[in-house]
């Protein structure tokens, strides 16, 4: 069997227009500025507004336009498709085939991954296995979430709707023949016991709309996300530290060798933790979680693009990505630029 290299061809990002301020919040909800920030360190976000014409799919080929025309290819180089989210637009059939459709591509295969939170490095390691096997030349990689339109927006819903925004990214991986360039490994786990601590309950095949609304109370309403957020927080700051050495062991590096390191834009705080630990300089790490607040599959490919486009990854450097999140699942990629 022949084995490949892939690499990241092209990047690109989208952000809805509408920015909503923590003082914004304030006016619906029972928070305030100071508040929001201590807790999460976000600043505002990106909501969709009905009739700006976007949708979890539409955002995801928005991304994927700017990435494949810095990739210089056009849609029908595309192989496969591999579409992370956890708000997709139908509760069925998943995104990816919106965008083969919306980007009028061939009649390629397009996957779905719901791994949340760590969405977008699950997809990358598909993907990259895909181009390493020799299957696949060309593989777009997309991470969309629209949260605003799912979150409970009163003082109940507050601890989660403060975090979430709208985004999207997207990544062009493409076969290359550089032996120790590209993506040099992707490491990924999960812990199913841990799987309701930071879930949507419904609905479900178990919990159908009409039984939600017939059995619960205002009050205790499943069909908005739970997250118990001091668990989460205390296992995320231990995931992130092992899948970020698991993977800097699979190649022989050490800590000095990570020249930017892109985490999952979950709260400005586990950042700053891992950062710590690491013992990370400030331009060693990129967070933008201040801007977009928590875009689930989309943080780490707009967090991605935007260090590109800033000038901060550049040739040659050692890029580390890792994300926590809901399953539990977390994963680690190791990338040399």
């Amino acid at each position: 069997m022949s084995m490949y290299t892939s690499k990241i061809a092209g990047l690109g990002s989208y952000v809805p227009d509408h920015i909503v301020t923590n003082d914004d919040l304030s006016k619906i909800i029972e928070t305030n500025d100071a508040w929001i920030q201590e807790r999460t360190g976000i600043k505002e976000r990106r909501h969709i507004q009905k009739g700006d014409g976007n949708s979890t799919a539409i955002m995801g080929v928005k991304a994927s336009e700017i990435a494949l025309e810095r990739a210089g290819l056009v849609p029908n180089d595309i192989d496969l498709i591999v579409f992370a989210t956890l708000s997709p637009d139908m509760y069925f059939p998943g995104c990816g085939v919106q965008v083969q459709e919306m980007m009028n591509m061939r009649t390629i295969p397009a996957l779905d991954v719901r791994n949340q939170c760590s969405g977008f490095v699950y997809g990358l390691s598909v993907g990259d296995q895909f181009i390493k096997t020799g299957m696949y030349r060309n593989v777009l990689v997309i991470g969309s979430e629209n949260h605003s339109g799912g979150l409970d927006m009163t003082t109940r819903g507050r601890s989660v709707s403060v975090i979430f925004g709208d985004g999207a990214g997207a990544a062009v991986l493409t076969r290359s023949d550089k032996d120790g360039k590209g993506i040099l490994s992707t490491h990924l786990h999960s812990e199913g016991a841990h799987a309701k601590e930071l879930a949507l309950m419904g609905p479900s095949t178990e919990h159908w709309v009409p039984e939600i609304i017939a059995e619960n109370p205002q009050e205790n309403i499943p069909y908005y996300p739970y997250m118990n957020g001091q668990f989460v927080f205390k296992n995320a700051v231990v995931r992130f530290s092992e899948v970020i050495n698991e993977g800097l062991v699979a190649n022989g590096l050490s800590v000095e060798d990570i020249d930017m390191l892109i985490p999952h834009q979950a709260n400005l705080r586990i950042s700053q933790f891992v950062q710590k630990k690491f013992k990370l300089s400030d331009d060693k790490v990129y967070n933008n979680i201040q801007k977009y607040g928590n875009t689930t599959a989309a943080s780490i490919p707009i967090a991605l693009t935007e260090a590109w486009e800033q000038g901060k990854i550049k040739d040659g450097d050692t890029v580390v990505l890792a994300a926590f999140g809901s399953g539990f699942t977390w994963g680690s990629a190791i990338i040399n630029w």
